[in-house]
């Protein structure tokens, strides 16, 4: 049975759920309980079983634009087939 509670947070703590909110397309609630259980050290409930794990999800699309065209600048020469 879901349960409700009423909480305070900061502006920091307010900028982490809307970016997980837009990155997941889900709604605020949602990602505040994702966070949530992610800090209780709760899995997550439609993480299958045999999962790796989301260690790295945090790298995942946080280049900027420019880290990205360096990285592609220099790994070029290893593109060309000899």
């Amino acid at each position: 049975m879901p349960h409700q509670l009423t909480i305070r947070y900061d502006d920091a703590m307010a900028r982490e759920i809307e970016e997980l909110a837009r990155k997941e397309r889900i709604s605020r609630n949602q990602a505040a309980v994702r966070l949530l259980r992610k800090g209780a050290g709760l899995e997550e409930l439609d993480q299958a079983p045999d999962a790796i794990g989301d260690t790295l999800d945090w790298f995942i699309g946080s280049w900027t634009d420019e880290q990205a065209r360096e990285l592609d600048d220099a790994i070029a020469d290893f593109e060309m087939v000899d």
